[in-house]
């Protein structure tokens, strides 16, 4: 009896049943955990679920590439900066990051042993990163990280503004390449006057930021939710980054892992 040939793409962790799913497991696959906000404010423009679709729509295009088994996607995160805008949510820090650990946890227990953290967000890059030092620290595993916000450098090129925003021509773009239909055209140009009041500039010297879309202490005033001009986006840049993000996440892996 010969023994089944390890796949050469990837598939989805909800779509197996558990006996699929240890064989894969055992198999070595990678498990892929996408990490994306399914509830957070987006500006006028965009849809509260955006993280999530972008990082939903990179987790689908490297398992049509290569052998990893995509999990749920963790759709609750740390993102303080959005929580007085309606509809958005936010769990803090520790939580987020206990969280994180223990489902880790669940998938070692299964077998794994090779872990992608595929993480569309900007504030939950610390606690992941706690994250992965408890991961290895209890279990000797060493996670590995992909911010999708820092990936596509390919690409820097054909923004008209260098300067990273949110809901802005790059996260509309690839809204756009991904959701057409979600994407509020006729509130565009709201984005080009979406910028946060006047603060001090620092060189050196960061601080924490919350915006708000009424008056309120500590925070910073922002009635769009948006910090960034997105009229200039498109579909077709949107597409060319969202390419370029897997590629090199695929390049990464196989220079990590050859087998893949």
């Amino acid at each position: 009896m010969t023994t089944p040939a390890r796949p050469r793409t990837g598939l989805r962790l909800a779509d197996l049943t558990w006996i699929e799913a240890a064989d894969l497991i055992g198999d070595g696959l990678p498990i892929l955990l996408p990490i994306g906000a399914a509830a957070k404010a987006h500006g006028p423009h965009l849809p509260l679920g955006t993280d999530r679709l972008v990082v939903e729509a990179v987790a689908e295009r490297l398992i049509a590439t290569i052998p990893v088994l995509a999990a749920p996607t963790v759709g609750q995160g740390f993102y303080p900066a959005f929580m007085d805008y309606p509809g958005s949510q936010h769990i803090e820090a520790a939580t987020f990051q206990a969280m994180i650990v223990e489902l880790t946890e669940g998938y070692l227990r299964h077998g794994a042993e090779r872990i992608v953290f595929l993480n569309n967000g900007v504030s939950t890059e610390p606690p992941l990163r706690l994250a992965a030092h408890e991961i290895l620290q209890r279990h000797g595993t060493c996670v590995v990280i992909a911010d999708l916000p820092r990936l596509g450098a390919s690409c820097d090129d054909q923004w008209t503004t260098k300067d990273a925003g949110h809901a802005d021509e790059r996260e509309t773009s690839l809204l756009l390449a991904i959701a057409p239909g979600l994407v509020r055209l006729d509130r565009l140009a709201e984005t080009a006057m979406a910028q946060i009041d006047e603060q001090p500039a620092l060189a050196q010297l960061r601080r924490p930021l919350r915006l708000t879309p009424e008056e309120r202490p500590g925070a910073v005033l922002n009635r769009s939710g948006a910090t960034g001009d997105a009229t200039a986006a498109s579909a077709e840049k949107g597409e060319r980054l969202l390419a370029a993000m897997v590629e090199e996440i695929v390049a990464d892996l196989r220079r990590l892992w050859p087998d893949l």
